[in-house]
């Protein structure tokens, strides 16, 4: 599911112009974005948590030319599903 067919499937079900669930959509995704850069965390039980993970520099090599290379300090958001959605797709995949 991409972007613009969670703005369809929101419109659909709650009956509503695709410019709102669009609108709706967007303020979710912004929220999430600026809690993330605020460094807290997200949780939505039964779904699971978003996370920010502290990854340190290091070495690496540029795979066009093998040079060695300095890798700076980084952070990046992770998801760490929830029991509950583990479940239901473990249930519909056997």
């Amino acid at each position: 599911m991409n972007k613009s067919e969670l703005v369809d499937a929101i419109a659909q079900e709650m009956d509503m112009n695709p410019k709102d669930a669009t609108s709706v959509v967007n303020t979710i995704l912004d929220s999430m974005c600026n809690t993330l850069i605020g460094g807290n965390t997200i949780e939505i039980r039964g779904f699971g948590s978003f996370v920010i993970k502290d990854y340190d520099s290091y070495r690496g090599r540029n795979p066009k030319t093998g040079e060695n290379i300095e890798v700076p300090p980084k952070k990046l958001p992770f998801f760490k599903v929830g029991k509950e959605l583990r479940e239901k797709v473990n249930r519909r995949t056997q």
